[in-house]
């Protein structure tokens, strides 16, 4: 593998699982890992949209525990790479990371919020000194500089990281955003740089383009852009725009569609599209994994659930801070009682 030979990272059995809240199937992981392998693509990350110890009341329960999740998908996965992902604070070294280990993960990716990477420096060190394959994640990243993501990058690439990932976790970038950024990075670090989009603004493909145009080497989408909010970028179509350029001729297009038809949108019933709260969530700035919440806390305060995205990234909110969806609904909701009230008032004088 040459240094700037592209790598397919599928985030599907991992970021998807946001999209349903975190109920797959240990039957869909098998047959999904079954049928991916001759693909081409590096890895498949598996697990809670949140990674590895994530799991919980306030993010959202797993159907199944991390380590089911993984034995399954390492029965029936046999070429790309069996990957997770860990965020600091959900998952340990103890509790996650060696026993993910033993259930055969090779290639591990964790992640932080975009200016804390310093969090992540013991378990990136811990993986590398064991020669374990793994990769940092800079979440959120819209809200940092391209200079303070290098700040970040670089540290990452001190602790041993093989490469560090932009994620644009709200699905807020352009791609002129994606080529500032992602060309800085190219050219002081001596590692590779990934980018993971979402479609909050329907530009995950178009930004996944600029990021490769970039000197990006590692692309991270989903099979049908099955993902958290309006989904990520949908690897079918952005593998065929490449071959279209002549590139990626090692992934085979045709699997890669198959098993998006055969599994994500016919045994999972995923159908996804653009809609309002999606692009207000994009211009927002928010965690696009917090659309399940917002809709939930809408309906039950009778609130716009734009209006809760707009508050949302007016308060600069980050992943694991779900809690405050609640509390905005219930802000909007006694504020509008409150100019119900005055103008039911005013009518009257």
């Amino acid at each position: 593998m040459k240094k700037n030979d592209l790598l397919i990272f599928d985030a599907t059995l991992r970021d998807g699982s946001h999209a349903i809240k975190h109920q797959l199937e240990l039957s869909t992981v098998e047959h999904y890992c079954s049928q991916i392998n001759d693909s081409g693509l590096y890895t498949v990350i598996v697990g809670h949209g949140n990674g590895l110890g994530a799991s919980s009341l306030q993010v959202g329960l797993s159907k199944y525990t991390d380590l089911q999740l993984l034995t399954v998908a390492r029965r029936s996965l046999e070429k790309p790479k069996l990957g997770v992902y860990m965020i600091p604070g959900f998952g340990t070294i103890a509790d996650n990371i060696l026993p993910a280990l033993d259930c055969g993960a090779e290639l591990f990716k964790i992640g932080c919020h975009c200016t804390e990477a310093d969090v992540t420096q013991q378990h990136i060190e811990f993986l590398s000194r064991k020669g374990i394959e793994v990769y940092g994640v800079l979440m959120m990243s819209h809200m940092a500089s391209p200079e303070r993501l290098l700040v970040e990058v670089q540290k990452m690439e001190d602790y041993g990281a093989e490469g560090v990932i932009l994620m644009d976790s709200a699905g807020a970038y352009l791609p002129q955003d994606v080529k500032d950024k992602i060309s800085l990075l190219v050219d002081h670090v001596n590692i590779r740089i990934g980018f993971h989009a979402h479609n909050n603004l329907g530009l995950a493909v178009a930004n996944t383009l600029a990021a490769v145009d970039s000197g990006a080497t590692i692309i991270d989408g989903t099979l049908c852009g099955f993902g958290a909010g309006a989904g990520n970028c949908q690897l079918e179509v952005l593998v065929a725009i490449l071959q279209k350029q002549n590139q990626l001729s090692n992934i085979n297009l045709y699997n890669l569609m198959d098993v998006g038809d055969c599994v994500i949108r016919n045994e999972i019933g995923y159908q996804k599209g653009l809609d309002s709260t999606s692009v207000i969530s994009g211009l927002s700035g928010v965690f696009s994994a917090f659309a399940i919440h917002v809709k939930n806390a809408a309906k039950q305060y009778g609130v716009d659930p734009r209006d809760i995205y707009v508050e949302l990234g007016r308060r600069k909110v980050v992943g694991g801070q779900e809690d405050l969806v609640v509390d905005v609904a219930l802000h909007l909701s006694q504020k509008k009682k409150k100019d119900d009230a005055s103008y039911v008032l005013e009518s009257l004088l």
